[in-house]
């Protein structure tokens, strides 16, 4: 997923989720809701940010959870919008199965 990510291809991404996955805040509001709106929604963010990356800086793993402290860079913007410093995050992936069913985001 995050080769998928890293090379900006939502629609490879998506391929490793469940058609109900999404993504949230960690414990909060969900900020792209089943496959077709994560699909929707990072395909946007890679055209705003263009130079978009995410560096994996750890993993935890459990059965049906991995864990990832990411360190992000975004780069300037394609709409002329503020720089956004780089910044780390631990993603908290779900698995149902092969198949990502959630990521929640802690920031």
């Amino acid at each position: 997923m995050i080769a998928a990510y890293n090379a900006k291809d939502a629609d490879l991404y998506v391929t490793y989720m469940t058609d109900e996955a999404c993504e949230a805040g960690y414990r909060g509001a969900v900020v792209r809701e089943g496959k077709e709106g994560t699909r929707t929604g990072l395909a946007a963010a890679f055209v705003k940010w263009p130079e978009n990356h995410a560096e994996i800086v750890s993993i935890e793993e459990t059965e049906n959870f991995v864990v990832f402290r990411e360190h992000v860079t975004r780069g300037p913007a394609s709409d002329g919008s503020e720089l956004v410093e780089p910044f780390d995050v631990l993603a908290v992936y779900s698995f149902e199965g092969d198949k990502c069913s959630r990521v929640e985001f802690i920031r």
